[in-house]
């Protein structure tokens, strides 16, 4: 599970890969990446979870309470 980014510079929406800083700034200046607009929560069973959060501070919180949903329907079982 991860919050993924999305740039400014990728009109077609692709997912950046460029490492970036806690504000979603790109860490090296020199990349042409304008830096992150949006962070979208990934899951390898259910692909885009929920909608995308401007701030990686609110995608993170939301990437674990998935995570819990996985492990409360592990404990069902």
């Amino acid at each position: 599970m991860l919050a993924s980014g999305r740039s400014d510079a990728d009109a077609d929406a692709t997912r950046c890969e460029y490492e970036v800083k806690t504000s979603g700034r790109p860490r090296d200046p020199e990349s042409g990446c304008t830096g992150r607009t949006q962070f979208q929560i990934m899951c390898s069973e259910h692909g885009t979870v929920r909608k995308p959060h401007s701030l990686k501070l609110f995608a993170d919180p939301a990437a674990a309470a998935h995570r819990q949903e996985h492990r409360a329907a592990l404990a069902i079982r």
